[in-house]
C-alpha cells in the first residue's frame, strides 16, 4: 500500500508507524556506530545518533514498548557521554550498542500478539544487554556481548521514514497488505506495456514520412517536366496554349510549398511523439528504480561483525550508493554480493598481524562499487587480501581428475579461475558455514547469469581478489541484438553477446565431424541457430556466414544466423503462463516497427547446444562451391590420436587435398557414408570400432567397396599387415617408419594428385 505525497498515514496502525520509524532510525544508529568505530571523533555522527535514539524512545513510549524505551534511553545516555568526551566508543562498546540496535529492530517487527512471547524467549539477553548499556558510560572497557540472533528479514526500507513523513511504496512488507506487491507489479506491467506501445506507434511514423519524402521526389520530377513543357510551349504562336501552360506552372508553386511545409510539420510531430513516448517509458522504469544503497546498507555491519568474529580487522567502502538499479535486480543480487563479501573476509583476508608482516596495513579493505557503464550496471568487489594461488587451483584440478596434467599445465590464469565457479570446487581444506572461495560461487554465477548478467573474477597472489559483475539496469527493458533465423526475428540480450562477425566459408574447417573457425587462436565451433531451435536446416549458400558468439570458456560457440539486423531496446513482455517454460526462449517483445520478437534464453540455448554436441547431431554449415569441390580430391583421416590426426591433416592440406577428420571407427563410418571421399586413411587401434572393422564395413558396402583405404598403424608385425590387407585395405603403412614424403607418396600411389 503506497502513501501519497500529502503524507496520508491514517491507513496505518501506530505499531506500523513505529516500525517505519525504527527501520530508518536503527540504520542511522548502525551507520553512526560503524563510523565512530573508525573515525573515533566524528561529532556529526554522535549528534545524529543522539537524535535517532531520542526519536526511537519517544515512538516506543507511544506504542507501549517499554523495553525499547529503556534500550533507547540507555543508548542516548551513552551518546551524550561520548559527545562530552567521557566515553570512547571502542569496538567492544560498539558491540554492546549494536546488540541494543538489533533488539530494537527485532521488537519493532513484532505483531501486537507476539510481544509477550518475544520478551519471554529473549528475557536473559534483553536483561544483560540493558545492564551493559546502562553501565557502558562508567566502565573503562566492558567485554563485548555476543551479538544476538539477526532480526527477521524484511524488505528494503527507504533511506529515511520518520513517523510524520510521507512513505513510498517501498516500505517494508510488514506494513503493506499481502496483495500490494502483486498489485503494484501488475500496474507497472500495464503502464510499461502502454508506454512501449506508444513508443512503437511513434516509430511507425517513420515509414509514413519516408513515403511522404518519396511523394515529394516524384512531385518534384513532375513539376520539372511541367517547367520544361512550359518552356517548349512559350516558343509557340498559340497564345491560348501558352496561357494554359503558364497557369499550370503557377499552380505547381503552392503545391510544392504545401508538401514541404507539411513534411516539416510531420517530422517535428514525429520528434515530439518519440520524445514523449520515450519519456513515458523512462518515467515508468524510474518507478522501479532504487538507489544501490537500499540493497547493501546492511553490508558494512555484516563485514564488521564477521571480521571481528574471525579475529580480523576489515572495513567495507561502498562507492556509488546513489546508482539506480531495478528493484527486482537489486533484491536478487543481494545474496550473491553477500556471499562474495563473506568469501573475501573469511578466505581472502589474513589477521592484522599477518598483514603487517606482509607489508600491508593491519586493516583489510574491501571496496564495493556500483556504476552505470555503457547502458549497463557494473558492480566491482575489490579486496586487498592474499588473493588466490593459481598453482593451487591447477593442483586441485589434477587431483580431482577434472583435466589431464598436461592440459592443466597449459591453462591460462583466466581458464584456471573459471574452475572456482564449478559446483563444490574449493581450495579450502576445512570448509566452514561462512564461506570458502569456490563453495557457493557456482550459485553466484548462476544467479547473475539468470539475470542476463556476467561475472568475471581476477586475482593476484599476495595483492588481492577482484570480482566484476555486469547486469542490465532493468529486466523490464532489454538491450538486445536482433537477428533473423529462418525468416523470423529473434533477439539475444546484448550483455550475453561476446562478438558479432561474418565468417568466410573458406575459413571454416571440419574436425571430428564438427565445424569450426579460428577465433583469436581458438577453434570456435559453429552451430546452426535454426537447428538448435528446431526450425530446419540453415541456408549456408552465401560466401560469408553471419555469426553471433555466445557463452564463455569451453562453452563458447558461434551461433550461425541468417542476418544481423542490429541493436534495439525492447520492452519485455512475459509469455502467457499457458505455454509453460518454452525451451531456449525467455520472453517476448515488440520491435520498433511493431513486429513480434522472441528473446532467446542464452543459458538454456547453451544446454541445447551441449546436448546436440553430445548426440553428434550437428548439421554441416559450410557449403563451398560445388564445382570447385569436384576439382579437389577429398580424404577422410580416422585416428583417435589428436596429434596424429593434426599431423596427417596438415600434410595433406599442404599438398592441396580437402581433409575431414573422424575420432574413431564409429565416427569414421558415419562420416564416410555421408560424404564423397577419394581416400580413407585409418588407424587400427581405436575405441568403439577399430580400423580393421572399419575397413571391413567399407569394403562390404555396395556404394563404398571401391573406395581406396590406407591403414597407418604402429603395429608393424607381418601378421598385423596381413590382417589389414586381408580385410581389404589397399595400403598398409607403419607410423614408426613413415615420414612426410612417405605418407604423401603412398597417397599419390593410391589416388594421384589433389586435382582431379
Amino acid at each position: 500500500m503506497s502513501v501519497d505525497n500529502n503524507g496520508d498515514l491514517s491507513q496505518f496502525s501506530m505499531l506500523d508507524l513505529f516500525r517505519m520509524e525504527a527501520d530508518s532510525q536503527t540504520q542511522i544508529l548502525t551507520d553512526g556506530l560503524l563510523a565512530m568505530e573508525r573515525l573515533k571523533d566524528d561529532a556529526s555522527a554522535v549528534e545524529s545518533m543522539m537524535r535517532a535514539a531520542h526519536s526511537i524512545k519517544g515512538a516506543a513510549a507511544i506504542v507501549g514498548l517499554e523495553v525499547v524505551v529503556q534500550l533507547a534511553h540507555g543508548m542516548e545516555d551513552a551518546f551524550i557521554a561520548a559527545q562530552n568526551g567521557k566515553l570512547a566508543l571502542t569496538p567492544n562498546r560498539v558491540d554492546v550498542l549494536l546488540a541494543g540496535v538489533d533488539l530494537i529492530l527485532q521488537a519493532s517487527r513484532l505483531q501486537d500478539s507476539g510481544v509477550d512471547a518475544w520478551l519471554a524467549a529473549n528475557g536473559g539477553q534483553i536483561k544483560s544487554t540493558l545492564s551493559a548499556i546502562s553501565t557502558i558510560a562508567f566502565l573503562p572497557e566492558p567485554v563485548g556481548l555476543p551479538p544476538p540472533a539477526p532480526p527477521p528479514p524484511a524488505a528494503p526500507s527507504p533511506a529515511a521514514a520518520p513517523v510524520a513523513a510521507p512513505v513510498t511504496d517501498d516500505a517494508p512488507a510488514a506494513r503493506q497488505p499481502a496483495h500490494a506487491p502483486m498489485k503494484h507489479a501488475q500496474n507497472f506491467d500495464k503502464l510499461l506495456s502502454l508506454a512501449s506501445e506508444s513508443r512503437i506507434n511513434a516509430h511507425q511514423m517513420h515509414p509514413f514520412i519516408q513515403n511522404m519524402q518519396r511523394f515529394k521526389r516524384n512531385q518534384s520530377s513532375l513539376f520539372s517536366l511541367i517547367e520544361q513543357l512550359h518552356e517548349a510551349i512559350s516558343n509557340s504562336s498559340d497564345a491560348s496554349l501558352k496561357e494554359k501552360s503558364l497557369l499550370a506552372l503557377q499552380k505547381t508553386h503552392p503545391l510544392k510549398q504545401f508538401v514541404l511545409e507539411h513534411i516539416a510539420d510531420i517530422e517535428a510531430y514525429e520528434r515530439r511523439l518519440l520524445g514523449v513516448s520515450q519519456g513515458m517509458v523512462d518515467e515508468v522504469l524510474t518507478m522501479r528504480m532504487r538507489p544501490f544503497r537500499d540493497g547493501v546498507q546492511h553490508f558494512p555491519r555484516m563485514v564488521r561483525d564477521l571480521s571481528r568474529s574471525l579475529g580480523k580487522d576489515v572495513q567495507l567502502h561502498i562507492i556509488g550508493e546513489d546508482t539506480l538499479v531495478d528493484r527486482d535486480i537489486l533484491a536478487r543480487i543481494e545474496s550473491p554480493l553477500n556471499h562474495m563479501l563473506r568469501n573475501a573476509i573469511d578466505h581472502g583476508m589474513d589477521s592484522a598481524a599477518e598483514r603487517i608482516a606482509a607489508g600491508k596495513p593491519g586493516t583489510g579493505t574491501i571496496v564495493l562499487e556500483a556504476k552505470h557503464r555503457a547502458g549497463m550496471l557494473s558492480i566491482e568487489i575489490r579486496d586487498d587480501g592474499k588473493g588466490v594461488n593459481l598453482e593451487k587451483i591447477r593442483a586441485r584440478v589434477i587431483e580431482r581428475k577434472m583435466a589431464p596434467a598436461q592440459m592443466a599445465a597449459s591453462m591460462s590464469p583466466a581458464e584456471l579461475m573459471e574452475f572456482l565457479f564449478l559446483p563444490a570446487f574449493s581450495l579450502k581444506e576445512n570448509i566452514t558455514e561462512i564461506s570458502g572461495r569456490g563453495v557457493g560461487l557456482d550459485i553466484v554465477h548462476e544467479t547473475i547469469r539468470s539475470q542476463n548478467g556476467t561475472v568475471r573474477i581476477e586475482s593476484e597472489l599476495g595483492v588481492g581478489f577482484n570480482t566484476y559483475i555486469t547486469l542490465p539496469l532493468t529486466q523490464s527493458i532489454v538491450r538486445a541484438l536482433v537477428v533473423d533465423i529462418k525468416g523470423e526475428a529473434y533477439a539475444v540480450p546484448i550483455v550475453q553477446v561476446e562478438r558479432v562477425l561474418k565468417v568466410p566459408q573458406s575459413a571454416i574447417h571440419t574436425l571430428e565431424s564438427k565445424q569450426f573457425f579460428d577465433f583469436g587462436g581458438e577453434h570456435l565451433g559453429l552451430v546452426s541457430a535454426s537447428q538448435v531451435l528446431e526450425l530446419g536446416d540453415t541456408d549456408a549458400g552465401s560466401n560469408e556466414l553471419p555469426v553471433v558468439v555466445i557463452g564463455a570458456g569451453a562453452r563458447r560457440y558461434a551461433l550461425v544466423v541468417e542476418a544481423i539486423r542490429g541493436e534495439q531496446s525492447l520492452a519485455v513482455q512475459a509469455i502467457d503462463p499457458i505455454f509453460g517454460k518454452m525451451r531456449d526462449i525467455s520472453a517476448a517483445a515488440l520491435l520498433d516497427n511493431g513486429e513480434p520478437v522472441l528473446i532467446l534464453d542464452v543459458p538454456d540455448l547453451l544446454l541445447s547446444i551441449d546436448k546436440l554436441l553430445h548426440e553428434g547431431g550437428l548439421h554441416q554449415l559450410a557449403k563451398s562451391d560445388a564445382a570447385e569441390r569436384r576439382k579437389t580430391k577429398r580424404i577422410l583421416v580416422v585416428d583417435d590420436s589428436l596429434t596424429v590426426r593434426e599431423m596427417e591433416r596438415k600434410l595433406l592440406l599442404g599438398r592441396g587435398f580437402q581433409v575431414d577428420i573422424a575420432i574413431d571407427g564409429i565416427d569414421g563410418w558415419n562420416v564416410v557414408r555421408s560424404g564423397d571421399y577419394d581416400l580413407v586413411i585409418t588407424d587400427v587401434d581405436m575405441p568403439r570400432m577399430d580400423g580393421i572393422e572399419l575397413v571391413t564395413l567399407i569394403k562390404k558396402d555396395i556404394h563404398l567397396h571401391k573406395l581406396p583405404v590406407m591403414i597407418v598403424s604402429y603395429k608393424d608385425r607381418p601378421e598385423d599387415r596381413a590382417r589389414g590387407l586381408s580385410a581389404g585395405a589397399d595400403y598398409y603403412l607403419t607410423k614408426g617408419s613413415f615420414h612426410d614424403e612417405t605418407l604423401l607418396d603412398a597417397v599419390s600411389d593410391l589416388i594421384g594428385d589433389a586435382r582431379r
